[in-house]
């Protein structure tokens, strides 16, 4: 069989190393080499031949982390490696999948297409923001998700009188993801956006009266959309938690100050140091599950769907 590699770009190195750790392979080190001009040069070593897995997540400083997968991706591909996969647990851009004034790209579409001229012949992503990278990317995309991982986490007791949040409408469908695994009912958060970091709630929809709840959402970034729908909540529920698969975490750390018991993230962005309320959930098992189906050619698709049971309405 074709040798597995790792290779791990700078954006994160520790989750690169878990996943070949429990794949039994070796994370490839890349030299990152600076002109003084701020333009980099990723070096890789010997990939020739072999299934190679570039791990690098598009996250803060985003632009950076981009270009350098796209060398990366490059430089595997000109060193003659067997297969090359892009491994981005966390993708940028992925909110710009629709023009929504004139003028504006469609960002989502020029990144995968980058990916893929690179010499990308696969990508694999995590709960991405939007449901249409598939149809846009010019390449096969794996959609992993990290819902069951973070279902487990917040709610241990199924069934119960938990309600699962969803913090704006876009949210509804990945709320009724968690509520098919945990038995929990579902409610809603209507909000209205006044600018990129300020986000006003409007109304409640479901009971959360005297119960837990738990707002789930795909990111957080600036907080703005958590802060709020925890507003609504605060005089209501017995106890808040919220979970989300991606936490880069641009400008969040009012998060901190919030009447909230638990934050849960996971890894797909580095976290130097966290304090709590925050906790980061690994996604290396699921990630190393992965590649080693797709080294074997083996089939994902009990990766993708994490329903289980029906949700019930609040």
């Amino acid at each position: 069989m074709t040798p597995l590699r790792v290779v791990s770009g700078s954006a994160n190195p520790a989750l690169a190393a878990a996943v070949a750790e429990l794949l039994d392979a070796d994370a490839l080190g890349v030299v990152l080499e600076r002109f003084p001009d701020g333009e980099i040069r990723p070096i890789v070593g010997h990939v020739s031949g072999q299934d190679v897995y570039v791990v690098q997540s598009t996250a803060p400083p985003v632009n950076d982390n981009f270009v350098e997968l796209l060398l990366l991706l490059d430089a595997c591909r000109r060193s003659r490696a067997a297969r090359v996969t892009a491994v981005v647990p966390y993708l940028g851009y992925s909110r710009q999948d629709r023009r929504t004034v004139s003028g504006q790209a469609l960002g989502l579409r020029v990144v995968v297409e980058a990916i893929a001229g690179a010499g990308a012949e696969r990508l694999v992503v995590i709960d991405p923001h939007t449901p249409a990278l598939e149809s846009v990317s010019p390449i096969p995309v794996e959609t992993l998700t990290a819902v069951p991982l973070l279902a487990e986490r917040v709610s241990p007791v199924r069934g119960g009188d938990t309600v699962i949040v969803a913090p704006d409408a876009g949210a509804a469908t990945l709320a009724e993801r968690y509520a098919a695994i945990t038995g929990d009912s579902v409610a809603l958060v209507r909000k209205y956006r006044e600018t990129e970091s300020s986000v006003s709630a409007i109304a409640l929809l479901g009971d959360v009266r005297n119960r837990p709840a738990v707002i789930v959402d795909d990111m957080i970034c600036t907080g703005a959309t958590v802060e709020a729908a925890v507003g609504m909540l605060r005089h209501h529920a017995a106890d808040i938690v919220v979970a989300a698969s991606h936490g880069p975490l641009a400008g969040a750390a009012h998060l901190h100050r919030l009447d909230v018991r638990r934050v849960l993230v996971t890894d797909t962005v580095a976290h130097a140091a966290v304090a709590p309320p925050f906790e980061v959930c690994s996604v290396a098992p699921l990630l190393a599950e992965a590649i080693a189906r797709m080294h074997e050619d083996l089939p994902l698709h009990d990766l993708f769907a994490p329903a289980r049971m029906g949700p019930r309405s609040a």
